[in-house]
């Protein structure tokens, strides 16, 4: 079995922060996002993986993953010049998957479930063509939606619906076989001009091919939006973090919780609440962290308390008593003005700075 990951467009809700990298690359616990669906691929046993990468990010999702030998993979990319629906992804990726079934994942998705069980269901049951995970959701009009009989097969997919018959939602992580190649040229482009992947779905159904489904029922993260980013982070961190301390911690410094400090990182006379990880590099002095933040390498904090925040490569957050809820590009700094607010909530772009109002004395 193969893999294709979708890292392609634009990431247009996490701007400006994503108008200078791609959004699958966006740091969760420290660690891109699409190394998370890298890591589930690779633990259902697939090695052979192809990226679907866009004009504007493709180079740069390229140099952080490499060839995959980091992973136990081999990468190969494939260029998708315009953002012509999830379909089109799938469309030209044909020669890459060949023969063999595959599983296709969205590259800025988080899921805590891993796809080894229904890939493996999968692929040992050729009489399915394709098989789809699903998620109860509290308001399934924002997602496709699957209607399921009751031997778990999908009669039909509903992208958007106003009215949904049901509430389980497209996760993101789909099983294929070639047949849906067939199922995608018979398809034509939505209102919005791309090729969907519901449509092809429901093409395979149209024509007497069985569609199934496995059900998720751990947590589900898209992490399009800054909320979304920061509740994957606080649920990742929650989930997964181990305690681990690599770097320098002062006697006079509190760490409690589940708290990993990367190695070269220095802590004096701060405070630090799991969970949450600290990058390499980074200096925390007089600092309260946590709970649920993320601080990556080289990042500075000093006489200041932030929690429940992402802070990316080189910010600096100097003399503010509490920075809350933020998402903080890299190399940004956040630093006082004349007059201080009683909280401050951010998203920042790369190269910028933030000069926050402080109270005269």
């Amino acid at each position: 079995m193969k893999g294709l990951v979708l890292a392609g467009g634009a990431g247009s809700r996490l701007r400006p922060l994503t108008y200078t990298g791609a959004k699958q690359l966006v740091p969760v616990a420290n660690r891109p996002i699409l190394y998370y669906v890298i890591d589930n691929l690779v633990d259902a046993g697939i090695r052979e993986i192809a990226i679907v990468i866009s004009p504007e990010t493709g180079q740069e999702v390229r140099r952080v993953l490499g060839d995959g030998t980091a992973f136990g993979a081999e990468l190969h990319y494939i260029l998708q010049d315009k953002p012509a629906g999830l379909a089109h992804a799938v469309k030209i990726a044909r020669a890459f998957v060949g023969d063999s079934p595959f599983c296709m994942f969205l590259g800025d998705n988080l899921i805590g479930t891993k796809v080894r069980d229904a890939a493996h269901a999968f692929e040992s049951d050729p009489s399915v063509a394709a098989a789809v995970m699903l998620k109860e959701v509290a308001d399934p009009r924002s997602f496709g939606v699957a209607e399921v009989d009751e031997l778990g097969n999908v009669v039909r997919l509903v992208e958007k619906p106003k009215e949904p018959k049901t509430n389980l939602a497209l996760v993101g992580v789909y099983m294929f076989r070639p047949a849906i190649f067939d199922a995608i040229d018979q398809i034509v482009p939505s209102p919005r001009g791309e090729l969907e992947i519901t449509d092809a779905i429901s093409q395979l159904i149209t024509t007497g091919h069985r569609v199934n489904c496995s059900r998720v029922s751990s947590w589900w993260l898209d992490t399009g939006k800054k909320d979304d980013l920061l509740l994957a982070n606080a649920t990742v961190l929650d989930a997964w973090l181990e305690h681990e301390v690599l770097g320098s911690v002062c006697p006079e410094s509190s760490v409690s919780g589940r708290v990993r400090i990367e190695a070269g990182a220095e802590v004096v006379r701060s405070i630090i609440r799991g969970p949450a990880v600290i990058g390499r590099g980074a200096r925390i002095v007089d600092a309260k962290i946590g709970p649920f933040t993320s601080l990556g390498d080289a990042v500075q904090v000093e006489r200041s308390g932030v929690s429940n925040s992402v802070l990316l490569e080189g910010a600096r957050i100097l003399d503010i008593p509490r920075l809350e809820d933020s998402l903080v590009g890299r190399r940004v700094v956040v630093a006082p003005g004349k007059v201080a607010p009683h909280g401050v909530s951010l998203l920042v772009g790369d190269d910028c700075r933030i000069e926050i109002a402080q109270r005269a004395t």
